[in-house]
């Protein structure tokens, strides 16, 4: 497993193309983080919180919304995304694809792996890169979610 505490040069990182670099930790995805997220959003449709009127649909209870597992992304990233030597400064490029799967249960456990896709370095002093991630939920056959997930960093000047 690579993260950020295991900084890489580019060439090392350039020669992990095609493989996975990394698997976040789990984190447990409650209520409370669900209600926040609504009232941050504005997004309180039933099914997210109201525990009694979502248990009689076929969820069986509230699901987090598509977004609040997506958005946890920023947290495993730091954990188990590419990292380099050098770099003053990260951004989120944006996605290519993503897809929701299965729905997050109140109270289950999500975490995310990482594979390195590609690594471009054609712009002097910047890296960008594509990870493919899936957004798993432990003990859940299926995903949460699937990305194409594209990076830069800025590196520093030689």
């Amino acid at each position: 497993m690579m993260g950020f505490k295991a900084k890489r040069s580019l060439a090392e990182l350039r020669a992990l193309i095609g493989s996975e670099i990394g698997v976040s930790r789990w984190i447990e995805v409650n209520q409370s983080m669900i209600d926040g997220f609504a009232e941050i959003t504005d997004d309180h449709q039933f099914i997210h919180v109201d525990p009694v009127k979502a248990a009689e649909t076929p969820f069986g209870g509230t699901i987090a919304h598509g977004f609040l597992t997506l958005s946890l992304l920023s947290t495993m990233v730091y954990e188990a995304g590419p990292s380099l030597n050098g770099v003053t400064m990260g951004v989120n490029y944006g996605f290519d694809r993503v897809r929701f799967l299965s729905p997050v249960r109140s109270g289950k456990r999500v975490r995310g792996r990482f594979t390195l896709a590609k690594l471009d370095e054609s712009v002097p002093g910047e890296a960008t890169y594509r990870q493919n991630v899936t957004v798993e939920i432990e003990g859940e056959e299926k995903p949460a979610l699937i990305a194409e997930w594209i990076g830069r960093v800025y590196l520093e000047k030689a």
